[in-house]
């Protein structure tokens, strides 16, 4: 479920962003350790792709064992340390210097399959689609959810909640599905949680004033 962003935990590494930030909020809550333990790994892996796509062409830091050392830190930091799982590296300490995050390379020359979404979505979506079936259904429905709210940002007048089902399936090639008794957020709802977000992160300029600009008219008149 979406909740808005005033009853959201702090944004602690902004450059994951909100949606990052969720997922490993729901994986701290997992009871089981085994399943807490193999969806960490899988954030992980998102993480990696948010910072350094594949597309990019660029494999040199995956191969980087202090790079997977930076991501895991990452977690545990957006964890508030309070993640337990069996890490394949030592957790940081509270105290400790953060490592340097590791900066996200951006390339214009992916392709989108649904532009409404973005890029970053789609490749959060073909990661979880990557893991085992029970971290699947512990993510598609926030997943679908936020697909809706993205969904009423640029449509506003209608939504189907059947095409978000069916294109949630196809951009995950069919790996991400919706249990049939699943309920959307109401289109009411969300459309306010989309308003919410927008205030929050476009803050308004105190004192800013527009200016008007002045026509200057033509003068038309001839020398006599």
């Amino acid at each position: 479920m979406i909740e808005y962003n005033t009853k959201r935990n702090k944004l602690i590494i902004r450059e994951y962003g909100r949606n990052i930030q969720k997922l490993v909020e729901e994986c701290v809550a997992i009871e089981d350790r085994s399943v807490r333990t193999r969806t960490a790994y899988a954030i992980v892996r998102i993480m990696s792709d948010v910072v350094n796509p594949k597309e990019n062409g660029n494999e040199t830091d995956r191969n980087n064992d202090d790079y997977w050392n930076k991501l895991w830190d990452h977690l545990f930091i957006m964890s508030g340390y309070q993640l337990d799982v069996d890490s394949p590296y030592p957790k940081p300490h509270p105290d400790s210097k953060e490592r340097e995050f590791v900066k996200p390379s951006y390339n214009n020359t992916n392709r989108v399959r649904f532009r409404t979404y973005g890029i970053h979505m789609q490749n959060m979506i073909n990661k979880v689609s990557e893991y085992p079936e029970d971290v699947r259904k512990q993510f598609a429905p926030s997943l679908a959810n936020h697909l809706k709210m993205m969904y009423l940002t640029y449509n506003r007048n209608s939504v189907n909640d059947m095409l978000i089902r069916h294109q949630l399936s196809e951009l995950s090639n069919g790996k991400i599905t919706l249990a049939e008794d699943f309920n959307f957020m109401n289109t009411k709802e969300l459309l306010n949680i989309a308003n919410a977000n927008q205030a929050f992160y476009v803050a308004p300029q105190s004192g800013a004033k527009k200016k008007k600009k002045k026509k200057k008219k033509k003068n038309n008149s001839q020398a006599v």
